[in-house]
């Protein structure tokens, strides 16, 4: 008998708690995410085993954090997930015409009034990150981090901000969007369907450097009969106990071994050799195409 999509889904996220993984991240434009999660609590009467987290802000016209639109978004993913109360509400991308003042205030409402526990930016400029804590504290920053992707460590210096603020470093597509996993070799494995090929970084020239860094880090891999991906992931967690790696599949054997790669202790000398390969290797172009890369790391208007 083959499983539909919905019920596969349903056994990927029987699987997740079986294995611990419950932080679970999904946002109100991942499709039908919301509803099929919604469909699990439901089903399975075990919401309290899970912590929560999905977002808001992403409009047709451009990011948008106004009050009002942040309550719209908020009582439709609750009502979608069948949940009270949501742990972690991210900010999803920064509305460069609503100060983050304004957008704070109303998520801080929502805190009082129960329907948050905790509050999150996605892609935030440092300077947006200190507004916004100075309203109330941030729980956590979400942005793209990985060896190919280090622009935190560089832009106005966001994890430096985080680390100060005690703000944690949730890591999206710390795998480069299956890249690090080796199974894409050329730019032409991307079907047209797909934004990967829509992205700078990952055009055809860069390919030589990209396959050589995960060459590297699959050769680190077999001393602990572990693959790049797994590698990939170790490194970023060896970073700090404030970075957590959220890869994300639909596949629980991809599940499994990312889960595993949580037990990969990288010794010294390997965490040193990777740091020292990843600093040195450039990549050229943006991790976006254009559209996508102005929404990164935005400032806002300050309160007149």
């Amino acid at each position: 008998m083959t499983l539909d999509r919905d019920a596969l889904i349903i056994q990927v996220l029987d699987r997740l708690l079986e294995l611990g993984c419950t932080h679970w991240d999904t946002a109100n434009v991942y499709g039908d995410s919301e509803e099929l999660i919604g469909n699990w609590f439901k089903r399975t009467g075990q919401r309290d085993k899970i912590f929560l987290a999905t977002k808001f802000g992403f409009h047709p016209d451009g990011p948008r954090g106004t009050p009002d639109y942040a309550k719209q978004c908020l009582e439709e993913s609750l009502q979608k997930l069948g949940v009270d109360t949501i742990d972690l509400y991210y900010v999803h991308r920064i509305d460069k015409n609503t100060p983050i003042e304004v957008t704070m205030n109303a998520l801080v409402e929502f805190v009082k009034a129960g329907k948050i526990r905790h509050i999150g930016l996605s892609q935030p400029s440092p300077a947006t990150l200190r507004r916004a804590h100075k309203i109330h504290p941030i729980a956590a920053i979400q942005v793209e981090y990985s060896p190919f992707e280090r622009a935190i460590e560089q832009k106005g210096h966001l994890l430096e901000t985080a680390r100060e603020l005690g703000v944690t470093v949730v890591a999206y597509s710390p795998l480069s969007k299956g890249l690090l996993t080796g199974q894409i070799t050329s730019h032409s494995d991307f079907s047209d369907t797909d934004l990967r090929k829509q992205i700078p970084r990952y055009a055809q020239e860069n390919f030589p450097k990209i396959l050589e860094l995960v060459d590297k880090f699959r050769q680190i891999g077999r001393a602990h009969n572990a693959t790049s991906g797994q590698v990939a992931l170790a490194y970023l967690l060896a970073l700090g106990d404030d970075i957590i790696p959220i890869p994300g599949s639909q596949r629980i054997e991809y599940i499994e071994e990312n889960f595993n790669a949580a037990q990969l202790k990288l010794i010294p000398e390997e965490f040193q050799t990777l740091k020292k390969l990843v600093d040195e290797t450039k990549i050229d172009g943006d991790q976006y195409p254009p559209a996508l890369q102005a929404m990164l790391y935005v400032d806002t208007p300050e309160l007149p």
